[in-house]
């Protein structure tokens, strides 16, 4: 294993910003997390949540600062890089025409995988994301919830090191939900994962640390606990630091 993932955070922003003219999706984001750590990503919408993860991921460019995983950088050092990272984009584009299975193959032989690597991790996501009902479908006709676990599936084909995960059970049913719940936990004995979620409970349930964002900047980098504050309640704790009326 190399130098680079044997010590330091798996996850590293700093001082990243993205600037679309005046406006800045994101301004001088910083923080970092270590391997095996769950944290949640939290802010209202438009709080820069999605772009900061692009960043991280390198689908965008920033503006000022570095993004590093697994301590090489996104910029310079992509391919590296991106061997490291499943990433799941809120609503990511698939292809509608392929089925789960030939997606998956797809994906799997452009990221180099082996034919016996290949078939065994097709066989290990299909099992985890509850696809194989739907294997052989075209994913165009697939509900919003099948279309989330195809998603995740691809994200995970690979065996990546760290999981970047944006709104990950969005357009999942209850069962759905506790079942991507369920997998994430598992994951994260092996896995260093950040996760975006509007769901507050799903923060309880599986993170052990919550990065806060707001028009743009961090607010608040601790343990759920400190989420929760005096009164253990999450909700009205994101309400009085975002100045917002829900936890949407």
């Amino acid at each position: 294993m190399s130098e680079s993932l044997t010590s330091g955070p798996m996850i590293e922003a700093i001082g990243l910003s993205k600037f679309y003219g005046n406006f800045a999706a994101s301004r001088n984001v910083s923080f970092s997390v270590p391997r095996g750590q769950v944290a949640a990503f939290l802010g209202p919408n438009g709080a820069g949540k999605s772009t900061t993860m692009k960043l991280l991921t390198g689908f965008l460019a920033p503006s000022e600062g570095v993004a590093k995983i697994g301590g090489f950088d996104v910029a310079k050092q992509r391919i590296e890089a991106a061997r490291l990272i499943g990433y799941l984009p809120e609503n990511g584009p698939l292809y509608n025409e392929m089925t789960p299975q030939s997606l998956l193959q797809y994906s799997g032989e452009a990221r180099g995988l082996s034919s016996a690597k290949l078939r065994e991790r097709m066989e290990f996501v299909a099992d985890k994301c509850s696809l194989k009902e739907v294997w052989g479908k075209s994913i165009g006709k697939l509900s919003r919830g099948f279309r989330q676990r195809v998603g995740m599936a691809q994200a995970l084909l690979h065996d990546p090191e760290v999981l970047i995960l944006d709104e990950p059970t969005s357009g999942l049913d209850p069962n759905q939900t506790f079942q991507v719940r369920d997998l994430i936990l598992s994951l994260s004995k092996t896995k260093t994962i950040l996760l975006s979620t509007h769901i507050l409970t799903e923060v309880k349930a599986v993170c052990g640390r919550v990065i806060l964002i707001n028009q743009g900047r961090v607010i608040l980098d601790g343990p759920v606990s400190e989420m929760e504050g005096a009164t253990h309640d999450m909700e009205a704790t994101f309400r009085q630091l975002t100045g917002g009326s829900s936890a949407a």
